[in-house]
């Protein structure tokens, strides 16, 4: 996520930007409270043991974890999570690096290479200098490639990349992968452009979506005419959408929560103007410019079942899109520091949230090295480099009680993306995004929309669940679409455009997604989107808002309301808790955060959308209704704005060409689609 930093909030009165008000939400009736503070306190009783006083204010708690599924029920020492002691590289995880070359496969690589720079029209331009830049990077690494590493440490300092280069390209950091993507790669063609383009200062321009041969991609044709729509039940489900938690454990209340680089609210990070005193102290609830320290963790926690009326009945399930990892740099992370989140996030949600079940979805945050993840098509070590982390997520899924063990090992082969059908006729679709995002594996072989094979799965069990006459929901973490600045166009042109074109409406009921931190929407329209209009809308994608503060947004988590028979949304509860206000409640031990009811989506958006009941889908044809009022109305697109960031007293207003892009975001299932569409440069409140 890429986020502007702003300086100097430090109190509960800053006001930076004049906020629009929204109109009075108005809960419905079987929900809880309007608002909840939680306790002031951390509650102790969570964990039975801890390397501190928990009840302390000065300093975060630090539970004593084990973890249930490891062989060896490892229990995590301090030092992983010691604010004091965060460590300044890891040498002890395996960083594979690609097998040497035999002379007749660099020999055949030159030949390809070659043909690949002679028939690359730009290579005249800085981009065909890039380009041939990594034509000598991929001999080495397939010649020598225990030499790649150092040459990506050499090349950082010369070109000034990074202000410690052996530290972030060595290899017990990133030089290893970049070398394994070096040695794949086909450098003088499509991937070295987009790699040019997107990690090496955009010396290249962004390569256009490639034309997509569908030929035997779907084994039959949509149904014409479609299925008959299910009869809704008239009963509602209550679902919770969690995304992002970005969890702490190395948060430091006191810290610089104003930092110049990083992650704020550290010991290691300081604000460069004044490096000898504290600026802005870290608030024990955490500020935003940081994660979420483990004080706000159980706060939301505590206040998610009283405020959404779930404490008796816990939620009929939950979805989790994403980002359970704090935004530690690369040599700040090891594979036992993923493992140690993963642990603890999935514990806490199984003993504060209910019976139901949790659907999660990797995100790009939650593996080592971060945002990386191996096609199997490498082959041998290398395309499974990445197992033990679906192992473990898999297995702690089934731990937990929430997938079934036939759903644990699809997930274990698919990158830890699964397909698990309910008892009540939904398939619960989750997928790996990091093959869709800025994942460097993710680079090789672009001209393939789908090397991982992720989008194949996709597709085969979305025809299962039709020829079964099921619903499907769709998780996962990187958006498809919006302002197309997050996902790769060759992936989601493929997904989002063809795939869910093909079983929607009829069988994809909705799609939900994470990653921005902000609280979004997107309309998937047939056809390619060759028309726009609410004919054409098929499908929806929820983006749901953070826990995490960071970067300037306010803490939040939505619950939806379904028809149990037809598993359309009829309804969304949005609630927040302000960020700004969190200094205040250091001092005192009476009260922690509060979450107050933010809005509800179909009162806020729907009063001008005409012919649609109280008891009428929230899909994607009403979101297409909703844009038309936007355009008549722009004081609509005013309060998306507001909404998009929580309420932050940090968002900025939408004015001028923001309204259309902001409308043009919205109509943009895919990234490529933003592209050719919209105005760039709105997507973001942040």
């Amino acid at each position: 996520m890429v986020s502007h930093r702003i300086w100097g909030v430090a109190a509960a009165s800053a006001v930076v930007f004049s906020i629009p008000a929204v109109a009075e939400p108005v809960p419905a009736e079987s929900l809880g409270p309007s608002a909840f503070a939680a306790p002031g306190l951390f509650p102790a009783s969570l964990y039975k043991h801890y390397y501190n006083n928990p009840t302390a204010t000065s300093a975060q708690p630090q539970p004593v974890i084990s973890d249930p599924v490891l062989a060896s029920h490892t229990t995590y020492p301090f030092d992983l999570t010691n604010p004091a002691t965060i460590p300044k590289n890891n040498t002890k995880d395996p960083h594979p690096l690609p097998p040497k070359a035999s002379s007749g496969q660099i020999l055949e690589a030159a030949f390809q290479q070659v043909l690949s720079i002679a028939n690359n029209s730009n290579f005249e331009t800085n981009c065909a200098k890039c380009q041939a830049g990594l034509q000598a990077a991929k001999f080495l690494a397939l010649a020598a490639p225990e030499l790649g590493p150092e040459l990506a440490v050499r090349l950082c300092e010369h070109f000034d990349f990074n202000t410690d280069c052996p530290t972030q390209f060595g290899a017990q950091t990133l030089g290893a992968t970049i070398t394994q993507v070096i040695a794949e790669a086909d450098v003088g063609g499509l991937d070295g452009q987009a790699i040019c383009s997107h990690f090496i200062s955009g010396l290249c321009p962004l390569p256009p979506t490639t034309p997509l041969d569908l030929t035997n991609w779907f084994a039959k044709p949509k149904p014409s005419p479609l299925p008959a729509a299910k009869k809704p039940s008239g009963k509602r489900l209550k679902v919770l959408h969690l995304s992002d938690f970005h969890i702490d454990p190395r948060y430091t209340t006191g810290a610089e929560a104003n930092c110049t680089t990083g992650l704020c609210c550290r010991e290691n990070n300081l604000h460069s103007p004044t490096p000898g005193q504290i600026s802005f102290p870290a608030p024990r609830y955490g500020a935003y410019l940081c994660d979420s320290p483990f004080s706000l963790a159980a706060a939301v926690l505590q206040s998610i079942p009283v405020l959404a009326g779930t404490e008796k009945t816990g939620f009929d399930f939950t979805v989790y899109t994403g980002d359970l990892v704090s935004h530690d740099s690369e040599n700040q992370l090891s594979r036992d520091y993923i493992l140690y989140t993963e642990t603890v996030i999935y514990d806490l949600f199984k003993r504060t949230l209910g019976a139901g079940p949790v659907y999660a979805a990797l995100g790009n945050h939650d593996t080592y090295n971060q945002a990386q993840d191996a096609p199997e098509a490498l082959g041998g070590e290398l395309g499974q480099q990445f197992s033990w982390n679906y192992d473990h997520v898999s297995s702690l899924w089934e731990y937990e009680g929430w997938i079934p063990k036939s759903a644990g090992d699809l997930s274990r082969a698919h990158y830890a993306g699964y397909m698990v059908r309910r008892t009540d006729g939904l398939r619960v679709i989750t997928l790996n995004t990091d093959f869709c995002a800025a994942n460097m594996f993710a680079y090789i072989n672009m001209t393939n929309p789908d090397v991982s094979g992720m989008l194949r799965f996709l597709t085969d069990e979305l025809q299962a669940a039709e020829d079964a006459g099921d619903s499907v929901w769709i998780l996962g973490h990187v958006l498809t679409g919006w302002d197309g600045s997050n996902p790769l166009q060759n992936p989601t042109n493929l997904c989002k455009l063809h795939i869910v074109d093909r079983f929607s409406p009829h069988v994809i009921k909705a799609m939900f997604w994470g990653h921005t931190h902000e609280d979004q929407v997107m309309i998937y329209y047939t056809n390619n989107a060759t028309v726009i209009s609410a004919e054409t809308a098929g499908a929806v994608g929820w983006i749901g808002p953070s826990v995490t503060p960071l970067t300037n947004l306010n803490s939040g988590f939505r619950v939806y309301e379904v028809d149990s028979a037809t598993f359309e949304i009829l309804d969304a509860h949005t609630w927040r808790s302000d960020v700004n206000s969190f200094p205040n409640l250091d001092g005192q031990t009476r009260f922690g955060p509060t979450y107050e009811y933010e809005y509800n989506t179909r009162q806020t958006y729907g009063a001008n959308v005409t012919g649609w009941g109280p008891n009428d889908p929230l899909n994607a044809t009403w979101w297409h209704h909703v844009t038309e009022a936007m355009e008549v109305d722009n004081t609509l697109v005013t309060v998306f704005n507001t909404l998009q960031g929580k309420g932050s007293v940090l968002t900025a207003p939408c004015t001028g060409e923001c309204i259309p892009a902001k409308i043009c975001y919205i109509r943009s299932g895919s990234a490529s689609l933003a592209k050719q569409n919209c105005p760039l440069g709105f997507g973001s409140v942040q």
